[in-house]
């Protein structure tokens, strides 16, 4: 009879764990580790611990990124192409090359972060490019210069990509454009930086039996890979596996990420049809012409504004100067634009005025025979592309819900807008001095390009969000009684299974204009 009893309560006991189990199941479907009590947490303060752990080390890596693939136009001003016996075609092909690897392998590796842990992975990248900068101060022969160049493209590739996405899965909708904009903002140091540290640097002119445009190379490529090494102890991962965030606090912030329709913020299994569904979608196609519109001006402006400015008649070590302001002046609207859009959203219409501004800009720059004129479009030029990129950036990060899409769609319209950068590092020949009539034009085409593909990915945009409004996405959700519903929007067993499965095609998901 004991024996009975005591079977009959392990049953008891075993069902009210199996009902348990089964609840908890229920409860995670719409709660994220509902066993953890956030009330304690103190958002202000965990965002600022956040952004302090996050977004500062990651503006040093790509300053590093972005002085490393641009100090070739520095140097170029203190006789690299003289001593390497370099054509202007051969040039030309050297800073072309980088482009193809570099858009090629940003998709894969954004996917590969993803599976992979930033840290390891961004670290990695960022010390094989290290090396291969390291080593463009000892190459002799235009061969050489060209397979650097191959090198440090696929390198190079997965950092920004990655960064953007990675930034993403931390920060809310409404968070991203301020902390993408601090982060791009070193782009604009770099550019400013590139010329005084190129100046300074040159001084090493003949140490060591080395030119001093060798010696930029040199100690930028050491520094790179110092900064690596430091990478693999100071990055951190994803939101639910951050080392410097307690368990209360990693839940924290999934539940807010979720709330914000990132609902695979909590962790999501690859699957090949999540990259299947950034290839289908028509808002990744029109995010690649975006970035056409903004990639292609940006690195013709990063690889040729010293030597623009040097055309107009300033001295190589003047040139190298005056283009500091311009950067400077860039970074400032970067910020001010990445502010101003979390603050006000509408970021179509910040598109669409500072597209509008790069037009006036190369305008001048096309008509103008005045160096100061000249000068000044520069300024409009710099405050056009740069703020461009961090709006452009959240704008359709917060229109792609699924990380592994999100991550798939950001490296390809990324890949295809840094692909240009083969097209506009073309676009200033020698020939063309001092007003570059012809490079300038062809970058206005671009800016032309970003303009209209932002006015019309707002109207698409707005017309789905209409058609959701009305029901005209909604799908058969099982027990649930909705007229509006559509078999060919797909069947589901729960709203949090239409949640995970369709991402932002889910029809309660509303895009950002």
């Amino acid at each position: 009879m004991s024996i009975e009893k005591k079977s009959s309560q392990e049953s008891v006991v075993q069902d009210t764990k199996l009902v348990s189990v089964r609840s908890r199941e229920q409860l995670d479907d719409t709660v994220y580790h509902p066993e953890v009590d956030i009330s304690s947490v103190d958002e202000r303060k965990l965002l600022r611990k956040i952004d302090w752990h996050v977004v500062p080390w990651l503006a040093v890596l790509y300053l590093l990124n972005f002085l490393d693939r641009g100090n070739i136009g520095n140097a170029r001003l203190y006789n690299m192409q003289t001593d390497l016996h370099l054509t202007d075609k051969q040039y030309l092909i050297a800073l072309t090359v980088f482009f193809f690897p570099y858009a090629l392998f940003e998709p894969p590796s954004n996917v590969a972060l993803k599976r992979l842990r930033p840290s390891r992975w961004l670290s990695f990248l960022m010390l094989v490019w290290g090396i291969a900068m390291t080593f463009h101060g000892f190459v002799t022969n235009y061969a050489g210069l060209v397979g650097l160049r191959i090198l440090l493209g696929i390198a190079e590739a997965g950092l920004y990509p990655g960064v953007v996405f990675y930034m993403s899965c931390w920060y809310k909708r409404t968070e991203l454009g301020t902390r993408v904009a601090l982060f791009f903002s070193s782009a604009t140091v770099a550019g400013a930086f590139s010329g005084l540290l190129a100046a300074a640097i040159h001084n090493m002119n003949g140490i060591g039996g080395k030119p001093g445009w060798a010696w930029i190379f040199i100690l930028e490529g050491l520094f790179t890979v110092i900064c690596a090494v430091a990478s693999f102890f100071i990055l951190s991962d994803f939101p639910d596996t951050a080392k410097f965030l307690n368990e209360t606090e990693r839940v924290w912030v999934v539940r807010r990420l979720q709330d914000d329709m990132k609902f695979s913020a909590g962790g999501e299994k690859f699957k090949f049809k999540f990259v299947k569904q950034s290839l289908l979608d028509w808002k990744t196609y029109f995010a690649m012409l975006i970035y056409m519109g903004f990639d292609g001006p940006l690195f013709a402006f990063s690889l040729f504004t010293p030597t623009i400015i040097n055309e107009l008649g300033f001295e190589a070590t003047a040139a190298n100067l005056l283009s500091v302001p311009v950067y400077a002046w860039a970074c400032l609207v970067t910020v001010a634009i990445g502010f101003l859009g979390d603050r006000i959203g509408h970021r179509a219409w910040i598109n669409l005025a500072l597209f509008g501004t790069g037009l006036i800009g190369y305008i001048i720059l096309i008509a103008s025979d005045i160096p100061a004129l000249s000068y000044f479009a520069c300024f409009l030029a710099a405050s056009a592309i740069y703020p461009t990129i961090p709006n452009s950036v959240a704008w359709v990060s917060a229109n792609v819900e699924g990380s592994y899409k999100r991550s798939a769609t950001l490296g390809m319209a990324i890949g295809w807008g840094n692909l240009n950068g083969a097209v506009s590092s073309n676009v200033y020949r020698a020939q063309d001095k001092p007003w570059y009539r012809l490079g300038h034009g062809i970058v206005l085409a671009y800016i032309a390009i970003g303009f209209l593909s932002s006015l019309a990915f707002y109207f698409y945009l707005k017309r789905e969000n209409a058609a959701r409004d009305a029901g005209l996405r909604d799908e058969v959700i099982e027990g649930v009684d909705n007229k509006n519903t559509h078999e060919k929007n797909g069947t589901f067993g729960s709203v949090n299974e239409a949640k995970r499965e369709k991402g932002d095609e889910w029809s309660g998901f509303r895009y950002t204009l």
